[in-house]
């Protein structure tokens, strides 16, 4: 138990801050019914907790490295376990989306601890086998995510997904403490307060503006003051890591290309391939009547093909160029969404499913890359900084993917509901409505047949933006990654895991 104790325990933890992300997905239809939820609640639902992880994973690394690696991740285990329970209790959609913001909190903490937990705790062969099992839970959480939701909401409810947690933590605070050694990172690191703060600010505002675009316009008061103040939070972020002693970003690292690129592919990453998956499940549910468990039933080809290509693509691909990996992968998922583009009004789940295996092969081969050539682009001093950027640009990704897919959802369904529904503001406000689960109210109004073609319209929509940014993408990083040759002391630009603990 002592021995393989660190991995026990840090696997507990990002297996639950990872199912997280995406184990609310199919229980959103459930959330609506149950707190008279908006589309813009739901869609805060995903990102407050996505923001706080891109957020705050830099800023909690180095306050780790100073403040002791196990004390961090077993204080954001706590916060990750309170907020949970809190989100569970939640009575309104309002305390949902605070509670879900305060667990990103908690799992950013514990998800910038991980790595260097385990190279701290590990040796050798040791150390690769703990690395590999590690990258392994990390892939699986993500992909079971919304069959769980699916069973846990069915044959319990949806506060399940959150109470699910609190037993689940509290094993993990118990194997840490009684295994994982403390560690800090080597040498003086001061904390980049005003960096974190700047940046957090800047994503926050940034997908705000998109949110309110999609309910408002984008030539609406709120939408162009929160894009300035977006604008405003990221020129003053520009700044201080300019300036600060140590940043959050060495922000020369974008001035090389092959780092740059990887952190759009990382961005294009999580948005292409998961950023309209809420939607899909809102329109299985609601329109195609699907329970929770079928509805996560069919996001399965996805989860299963990803899991099998990245299992076997750790030895197929075994000294593969990241290039032809990460960019092949990327046009596969952009590939898999365009293929989603073909939605009618009498579309069934089935049609779904190429896209979705398509899009799942993939993620199996991005997934396991993305951190290896954000890794290699750098060097070796910086391995644990690139480590976490790749991460924050993962999630930032995610959060900015589902409210700018929304966004040209409900825009789509609003044009197809016009002649239904006989002026541009009900025809808004209905499509706001059928976004966010609410068809049952609508039938009444609008004609059945309009509900399915405004929201296959939509969706259509919205998967033909996430294809082409992923095939855009993916073209990028074709072109533009390549091997780096470090400089003179630099080394060999292909840091181990006992990098990463800073």
């Amino acid at each position: 138990m002592r021995k393989w104790g660190p991995l026990t325990a840090v696997c507990l933890g990002t297996f639950m801050l990872l199912l997280d992300v995406t184990i609310v997905i199919v229980a959103l239809p459930d959330m609506a019914h149950s707190l008279g939820a908006s589309l813009s609640d739901l869609q805060w639902v995903i990102d407050s907790y996505a923001l706080a992880l891109a957020a705050l994973l830099l800023g909690a690394g180095a306050a780790a490295d100073v403040t002791g690696r196990r004390r961090v991740y077993v204080a954001g285990t706590a916060v990750f376990a309170l907020a949970s329970l809190a989100c569970g209790l939640a009575s309104s959609p309002a305390v949902l989306i605070a509670m879900r913001a305060l667990q990103g909190v908690g799992g950013a903490a514990m998800f910038a601890t991980t790595l260097s937990l385990l190279a701290a705790g590990y040796q050798g062969r040791d150390r690769s086998v703990a690395l590999g099992v590690w990258g392994a839970v990390s892939g699986a959480a993500a992909a079971i995510g919304p069959v769980l939701g699916g069973v846990l909401t069915q044959a319990l409810d949806w506060r399940w997904i959150f109470f699910v947690n609190l037993p689940v933590s509290a094993l993990a605070i118990w194997v840490t403490l009684r295994t994982v050694p403390e560690s800090r990172g080597r040498g003086e690191r001061r904390i980049d307060w005003a960096g974190t703060v700047a940046f957090a600010v800047f994503a926050g505002a940034l997908t705000f503006a998109v949110v309110r675009a999609g309910a408002e316009g984008w030539a609406s008061a709120p939408t162009a003051v929160t894009l300035a103040v977006a604008v405003l939070a990221l020129a003053v972020f520009v700044v201080v890591e300019e300036r600060v002693a140590q940043p959050l970003l060495d922000l020369r690292l974008l001035r090389r290309p092959s780092f740059a690129v990887v952190m759009l592919g990382a961005l294009a990453f999580n948005a292409t391939a998961f950023g309209v998956l809420p939607y899909t499940s809102i329109w299985l549910q609601t329109l195609l009547g699907m329970s929770p468990v079928r509805g996560g039933l069919v996001v399965l080809p996805l989860a299963a093909a990803s899991f099998v290509v990245a299992a076997a693509g750790g030895r197929l691909l075994h000294g593969a160029p990241a290039r032809l990996v990460i960019g092949g992968g990327l046009v596969l998922i952009g590939g898999g969404a365009l293929a989603q583009t073909m939605l009618d009004a009498d579309s069934g789940w089935a049609v779904l499913v190429p896209g979705f295996v398509v899009a799942g092969i993939g993620v199996g081969l991005v997934a396991p890359a993305l951190a290896g050539a954000a890794l290699a682009s750098v060097p070796p001093r910086n391995a644990g900084m690139a480590g976490g950027a790749v991460n924050t640009f993962r999630q930032l990704g995610f959060a900015l993917g589902v409210a700018v897919f929304g966004t040209v959802l409900t825009s789509r369904m609003a044009d197809s509901l016009l002649g239904a529904t006989g002026d541009a503001r009900t025809a808004r406000e209905a499509a706001h409505a059928l976004a966010g689960g609410g068809a049952a109210a609508l039938r009444g109004r609008i004609p059945d047949g309009e509900l399915h073609a405004a929201f296959a319209s939509g969706l259509s929509g919205a998967a033909l933006v996430a294809g082409t940014a992923g095939v855009l993408a993916g073209l990028a990083v074709l072109l533009f990654l390549r091997p780096v040759r470090p400089a003179a002391g630099e080394g060999t630009g292909r840091p181990d895991a006992a990098s990463l603990a800073g």
